[in-house]
């Protein structure tokens, strides 16, 4: 097809290859859209001279799938996917999701769980020597030993199980021009040892300069403490200016990690968005229904990467790091340019951001040529003195996309970093944000609201969302809007108990609706919140952590949130009595649930600074002297009554009336009897009738 890379030989063929440079064997359906990573590496390599043919989701059952291209010239390159392939698969209780939008047609079942492990064993079946490069979420977050929730086991580096030679992890634009580079000058892929943002394995690391030698993963499984201990090394060798070698001991063998690669200029991030690619799925997806992730990016534009935000539950730091990658302004209007001579464009940029959308800039000018801090954040637990909180850049940026012929509306969708926003003193962005760029909610994540729990998570205390939402609803109201916040909220997160759940319950309640968007921590590899949750520690300090690792108790907490929902109610129930909250359980407007048929009202929790609530209050009768003569009424038909069951009265005694009917049913009924063995009780206690 015309623009797009062969996704077969016959493709292939077409454009006069006898064989390509590098086979991509994705994970995913072959999307050419830079919001794609196997598409701006692919497209990275063709600017470099190299031919790339796309295998998209070839069929892991069988070993021929592999053998569509036949042998490459230099050798083959393996991505899970834009996602990781278990979070793909499986919700956060472990159940299997009925959907995946990176498939045409939605379909599920066309990748294997630990996709870029059993893609690559597949690939060695037919090529023993074949070089394989392995990338993408999956390897870069899976580079070292990792915890694993969907085994719940402690796993090996995933260079290891996939038996591939080289990992490139981040981004990753500038190592596989690199590494394709010294491939094709006839390096042997073993001896690429030197490119920033590699994991090599090897036998012999005497040669390694610098470098930290971790616990050996025969030591990690024995000590969950050693665990985290290694874990906060690695946290604080993320940076590209500071971070040191890592070598990680595996018996014999270890597994050796380069520091990162630099952070794009500018330039350099204009460039990679400028390559020639289609901005949509294969066409022979057409008549699948296409890939459904296209529809949330093809009219967003990507302007920035990097977050220096923090959260402990985000993996941003291992991945594409701290520092704030930026693209012109030049490079986002021509894009939204493009983007309007799309046919199927209305005139809606549907968001313009990245990992935090009113990030476009560094944290701080020390950023760009020492790096991030090791042992401090920029935003936790409070702004950084050095922090440059300046939206200027961005709200140019904004109104020069609102001012673009056939653009109607420019939203912002992809996530406000509301503490950032609150430490600019010029609150010009926060008006216009409200003016021009909310689709009646905002979406933001405080995900808490128990300041404990927060700073587990990495996040602002309480006090700073509150503070937020005061001068969001001032501006609305200022401006004549009705717009509202949409918060994600966060349960079963480390450092959560059933009482800091019954405070995010109470807050709910005070907001007057049940949010739809919660989601329960989901430990997915190398996050801080996910070591807290296997080893019980949390890796910055070393102090214990509550973990709720109960699959009832995080059932438990994510109901609260979700109080209103009655299929809940038994949840919240059991969950308010084990907190000691059954205060919590009556008819008061501070109540969130009511009591059980026939169970009292519980007094007040001593915490709560409220009078006790009492019971609606009925008529009183009055006194018989005062009663005004009742008037004589005509008879009317009585009410059907409720069953007495129903009203938990005793059976009083039967009317002759009922005797003589229920004879008559006794004797029609023994007629039509036949006559029945006997059989045995069951083995589960259930009663012969």
């Amino acid at each position: 097809m015309a623009g797009f890379l062969p996704i077969n030989a016959r493709e292939m063929h077409a454009l006069g290859w006898e064989r390509p440079d590098f086979v991509y064997v994705l994970g995913d359906a072959y999307v050419d859209h830079p919001s794609f990573g196997h598409a701006i590496i692919s497209r990275v390599l063709e600017r470099a001279g190299y031919r790339v043919a796309m295998l998209p989701q070839p069929d892991w059952r069988d070993p021929s799938s592999v053998l569509e291209f036949g042998e490459p010239r230099l050798g083959f390159l393996v991505t899970g996917g834009n996602m990781d392939s278990m979070v793909n698969h499986y919700s956060v209780g472990r159940h299997r999701r009925r959907t995946d939008a990176y498939t045409p047609g939605g379909v599920t079942g066309k990748r294997p769980d630990y996709a870029t492990v059993v893609y690559c064993n597949l690939i060695r079946r037919s090529f023993p020597k074949i070089p394989i490069l392995i990338g993408g979420i999956e390897a870069s977050l899976r580079r070292l030993a990792h915890y694993d929730y969907w085994s719940d086991s402690l796993k090996r580096s995933i260079l290891l199980d996939s038996q591939a030679d080289l990992l490139l992890y981040g981004m990753g634009e500038r190592a596989i021009v690199e590494v394709a580079d010294a491939m094709n000058s006839g390096l042997d892929i073993h001896d690429i040892t030197f490119v920033n943002g590699t994991v090599y394995r090897t036998r012999d690391c005497s040669g390694v300069v610098d470098a930290i030698t971790l616990p050996s993963y025969d030591e990690l499984r024995a000590d969950r403490r050693r665990y985290a201990e290694s874990f906060a090394v690695q946290y604080r060798n993320t940076d590209p200016f500071s971070a040191r070698c890592l070598i990680e001991p595996y018996g014999r063998e270890f597994v050796v990690q380069n520091p990162p690669q630099p952070p794009l200029s500018t330039q350099e991030m204009d460039d990679v968005y400028a390559l020639p690619y289609q901005d949509t799925y294969h066409p022979s997806y057409r008549k699948a229904g296409g890939v459904p992730a296209i529809a949330e990016v093809q009219f967003s534009l990507v302007s920035n990467r990097g977050c220096f935000g923090g959260c402990s539950f985000c993996a941003l730091t291992f991945h594409q790091g701290r520092i704030v990658q930026t693209r012109s302004h030049d490079s986002l209007l021509a894009e939204a340019a493009r983007m309007t001579q799309h046919p199927d464009f209305k005139g809606y940029i549907h968001d313009v951001g990245g990992p935090t959308a009113n990030f476009r800039q560094p944290a701080c000018e020390k950023q760009l040529t020492h790096g991030a801090c090791q042992n401090r954040q920029c935003l936790f637990p409070t702004p950084c003195r050095n922090l440059r909180a300046d939206h200027t850049d961005y709200v140019n940026l904004l109104r020069e996309l609102r001012a673009i012929p056939g653009v109607k509306k420019v939203f912002i969708r992809s996530g406000i970093r509301f503490d950032y926003l609150l430490a600019d003193e010029d609150p010009t962005f926060l008006r216009e944000l409200v003016e021009y760029h909310v689709s009646g909610q905002l979406k933001v994540a405080p995900e808490h609201v128990s300041d404990q729990v927060l700073r587990y998570m990495g996040k602002p205390r309480h006090a700073v969302y509150e503070k937020f939402c005061r001068k969001y609803a001032a501006l609305n109201e200022k401006l004549g809007k009705k717009q509202y916040l949409v918060p994600y909220l966060m349960s079963s997160h480390p450092g959560c108990g059933l009482r800091e759940a019954v405070e995010l319950a109470e807050y709910v309640r005070d907001l007057g609706y049940m949010p739809e968007q919660v989601q329960d921590f989901y430990p997915t590899p190398s996050t801080l919140s996910t070591v807290m949750y296997y080893t019980g520690l949390d890796p910055r300090t070393m102090e214990p952590v509550y973990v709720p690792t109960d699959p009832h108790e995080k059932e438990m907490q994510r109901a609260l949130i979700q109080y209103r929902d009655p299929k809940n109610y038994a949840l919240i129930h059991e969950a308010l009595v084990k907190a000691g909250r059954t205060d919590l359980i009556g008819y008061g407007p501070k109540c969130l649930i009511r009591p059980r048929r026939g169970e009292a009202e519980k007094a007040p929790h001593p915490a709560q600074k409220q009078p006790a609530q009492k019971r609606p209050a009925q008529k009183r009768e009055r006194p018989a002297e005062k009663k005004p003569a009742e008037k004589p009424r005509k008879a009317q038909p009585a009410a059907k009554e409720p069953r007495r069951a129903e009203r938990g009265e005793a059976f009083g005694k039967p009317t002759a009336a009922q005797l003589r009917q229920a004879e008559r049913y006794l004797k029609t009924r023994k007629k039509k009897q036949t006559v029945k063995k006997p059989t045995k009780p069951k083995a589960s206690g259930g009663r012969n009738v």
